[in-house]
């Protein structure tokens, strides 16, 4: 029987999402459900040989495509509801086999020997064969939601010492002990994903390039494997893959692919962005900037978005006008939403801090003014609640207390976290969420005399529109007040 050998090992598919594994170890012959299968543990002369599961199947070769699609009508896997395509390969003793899943599909490959035992499942797999024979390969969806076409691809892997690695031609090489160089040149400027792989050592890409350019990693494809995924100008690149602590041994592979993009598959690291645009980005450890034209005032909100990096925004405009922000738009993602005059105004993309890169969307949109009249200042009037817009800038109120009150503001807002201060006669208090959420409430018995009020976001970075309310009863205030 074809035996597992200690020299396999196993590849995520390259710019893909981390899928599910099948959940099968053992297949079903064709017209046989999951339930009638042999179980995985019982080796028993009767147990069905590969020569019955591949009939009626197609053949793959090696260094040959086959395209498929996995639809509702393709046979089901009974443990996890996924579909699946088998196909039957001949292999050699002693070769070195890649199968991999090309296309829409989300979905893996799984490769079984001569008594139908589980070898290795991936979205790509890669095995040594301990014996010629006759095998099988199935192609599933990574689960029970997962349909759509594919391309299977086999090849033969084979070592080289080649000191360039080219975009699609992936290598497979020898390290021992020392690190090693290899030449890339990029031709297009784009997105590329850069990948090391070994089952024999831990594996440590590094990368430089024009301008200075200069990247590494250890970790990011997950075990022990590196990956940098990376905007790429035109010109010649220097890869060093070595070990982490420069020790290692053994089979590694090195791949550059270009980089799936969302949408329009396209990059915009800079120029303009227009109300109504949107547009993805990628940030590498460098500020982006891009030109805003505001041509009428208004309400303008700008945001942010990303599952990469952590997304900072920073608005610089006429007369000082500047605003930045980190997480107003949830999660990790960044949104200014203000009051724009018209001009020039200068938007800056960043991450947080740290140094992640990844991909970005930012989008400008104007927003509906409110339907209310904003008091951005003036004199306070009980029994009353007004409407303001806060910018970054606290705004102030002025508060008249003709006789001695128990007196309760409230502020609240569903665009930003607020925070309420009142000040005079020698007295000072704030609150930030004592109305509940984020809202503000102060309660305070106050001497007569003239306060100031100071509405603001508990951060700087907030913004958005707020109704701000007064409250007074008269009351007696024992005299140590």
């Amino acid at each position: 029987m074809a035996r597992s050998s200690s020299f396999t090992f196993v590849l995520v598919a390259i710019g893909g999402a981390a899928v599910g594994f099948l959940a099968a170890q053992i297949i079903p012959l064709p017209g046989q459900t999951a339930d009638e299968a042999p179980a995985e543990t019982a080796e028993t002369t009767d147990q069905p040989s590969v020569a019955e599961a591949i009939v009626g199947l197609e053949k793959l070769t090696l260094d040959e495509r086959m395209r498929g699609e996995i639809t509702s009508a393709s046979e089901l896997n009974g443990n996890d509801g996924s579909r699946f395509m088998r196909y039957a390969i001949a292999l050699e003793e002693d070769e070195i086999v890649e199968i991999s899943l090309n296309g829409a599909l989300q979905g893996v490959v799984a490769l079984y020997d001569d008594q139908l035992q589980l070898l290795d499942n991936a979205p790509i797999v890669r095995h040594r064969i301990e014996e010629s024979g006759d095998y099988v390969v199935v192609v599933s969806g990574a689960d029970a939601h997962s349909y759509g076409p594919f391309t299977v691809v086999s090849r033969t892997v084979e070592l080289t010492d080649a000191d360039t690695v080219a975009v699609g031609e992936p290598i497979d090489s020898w390290l021992q002990g020392d690190a090693r160089e290899i030449t890339l040149n990029i031709e297009e400027a784009g997105l590329y994903q850069l990948e090391m792989r070994s089952d024999d050592f831990d594996a440590y890409l590094e990368i430089e390039g024009p301008n200075g350019y200069a990247r590494e990693d250890d970790d990011s494809a997950g075990d022990l494997d590196a990956r940098i995924a990376d905007f790429l100008e035109p010109g010649e690149y220097t890869l060093t893959a070595r070990s982490a602590y420069d020790d290692g041994n053994g089979v590694y592979t090195l791949s550059v692919e270009p980089h799936e993009l969302p949408g329009d598959g396209e990059l915009r690291n800079d120029g303009a962005l227009t109300p109504d645009d949107s547009l993805n980005g990628w940030f590498s450890g460098q500020e982006l900037s891009y030109q805003v034209e505001v041509e009428e005032a208004g309400m303008y909100q700008i945001e942010m978005r990303s599952s990469d990096i952590d997304s900072y925004l920073v608005l610089e405009g006429p007369n000082g006008y500047y605003r930045e922000d980190d997480d107003s738009a949830g999660n990790l993602d960044a949104s200014i939403a203000d009051f724009l005059a018209p001009g020039e105004y200068q938007l800056t993309a960043r991450t947080a801090y740290g140094e992640s890169s990844g991909m970005f969307t930012l989008s400008m949109a104007p927003r509906d003014m409110p339907d209310v009249n904003l008091r951005n200042e003036g004199t306070l009037t009980p029994g009353e609640a007004l409407n303001g817009w806060y910018s970054g800038e606290p705004l102030t109120y002025q508060l008249e207390v003709e006789e001695s009150s128990l007196v309760t503001l409230e502020m609240r807002s569903d665009d930003f976290d607020t925070f309420i201060e009142i000040s005079g006669q020698g007295f000072v208090a704030s609150d930030d969420d004592g109305a509940g959420g984020t809202d503000s409430r102060l309660q305070e018995q106050l001497l007569p005399g003239t306060y100031t009020v100071s509405a603001r976001g508990f951060s700087a970075t907030g913004s958005g529109l707020f109704e701000l309310s007064l409250d007074m009863e008269p009351t007696d205030i024992p005299p140590e007040l």
